[in-house]
């Protein structure tokens, strides 16, 4: 049986050889067939990834390749390199600064295909999974990429920018290069103007996310009614949406008491909030319980400020 097995074994390795030989050679037809073999080669086994990793020259060739003028050489070449990017041992290998650029100009160049492009984000999300990385796409400028790119996007198209966006903010410095880019109105626009779900609940996730640093939340609080618009979120979004929106205001109320009053002037809030006590999934139920009472103990204490003055 072992003999089989290390049999098995020998003639993939020799067929990863060849394939990395064959995608040097100047015929598109020959790259591509190669790179299917390799992107058919690493999707099933994480020891056909390592393999292919370790044979030499092979990933510097196939990232150089991403930069190819035709789409299905591109594209094959994405998808080898987000294979192997699934064994979490490769992640900080395959993100070195050359291919970061090259991910980088796949994301804002309209001239690639979209395909390209969301294969693109696809891989700097996997990446981006390795805390060590995060870093490196910072200094590549590809958070301030990702910002411009959502701005411009429509439709779902946006979803893989986004979560490859929220990845990245998991670092503090990462957050406030989004910050800077105008990632809080970019977001907020998005959840306003789409009837999609998952862009709305991611938008709001990467905004949660922000909001944990100064730099984020101060964005937040300088946004006209974003208590009101938060309320919007919790009167008709997904309960996804509505979690994001819960975490941002429990981070405002925290914050700043004024916020607090804000929500006390509106009069749906209270009503809203209560109403997702009951209804709302479990996280939702306790983050609505918290917002009321942060909102309690804020109209209390105003009570007792009034009844000092006039005692």
């Amino acid at each position: 049986m072992s003999s089989v097995i290390s049999s098995s074994s020998s003639r993939v390795f020799d067929a990863i050889n060849e394939c990395v030989f064959l995608v040097q050679s100047d015929s598109v037809e020959v790259q591509e067939k190669a790179l299917q073999m390799l992107a058919s080669i690493t999707k099933v086994s994480s020891q056909n990834r390592t393999s292919l990793a370790q044979t030499e020259g092979a990933i510097p060739t196939i990232a150089t390749l991403t930069n190819s003028s035709s789409p299905i050489i591109q594209t094959l070449s994405l998808l080898t390199l987000f294979n192997l990017s699934l064994n979490p041992d490769l992640k900080q290998s395959l993100a070195d600064m050359e291919t970061i650029y090259y991910l980088n100009s796949l994301i804002t160049n309209s001239s690639f295909s979209l395909d390209s492009s969301k294969l693109a984000s696809s891989l700097v999300c996997s990446l981006a999974m390795h805390d060590k990385n995060k870093a490196k796409f910072g200094v590549a400028g590809t958070v301030q990429l990702l910002v411009k790119a959502v701005e411009g996007c429509h439709g779902s198209d946006a979803n893989h920018l986004l979560s490859s966006l929220a990845e990245l903010v998991h670092f503090h410095g990462n957050c406030t290069l989004a910050v800077r880019a105008g990632a809080v109105a970019v977001l907020l626009k998005v959840v306003k103007g789409t009837d999609n779900e998952d862009l709305a609940g991611t938008s709001l996730a990467v905004l949660s996310l922000l909001a944990r640093f100064d730099e984020g939340l101060n964005g937040l609080k300088k946004t006209d009614e974003i208590i009101r618009v938060m309320l919007n979120v919790l009167k008709g979004r997904s309960l996804l949406s509505k979690e994001g929106a819960a975490d941002i205001l429990i981070r405002l109320f925290d914050d700043s008491e004024d916020c607090v009053t804000e929500a006390l002037m509106l009069p749906e809030f209270s009503t809203v909030l209560a109403d997702l006590c009951v209804r709302g999934s479990v996280r939702v139920r306790d983050k609505a319980d918290l917002l009321m009472k942060k909102m309690a103990q804020v109209s209390l204490d105003s009570d007792m400020e009034v009844c000092s003055l006039h005692g």
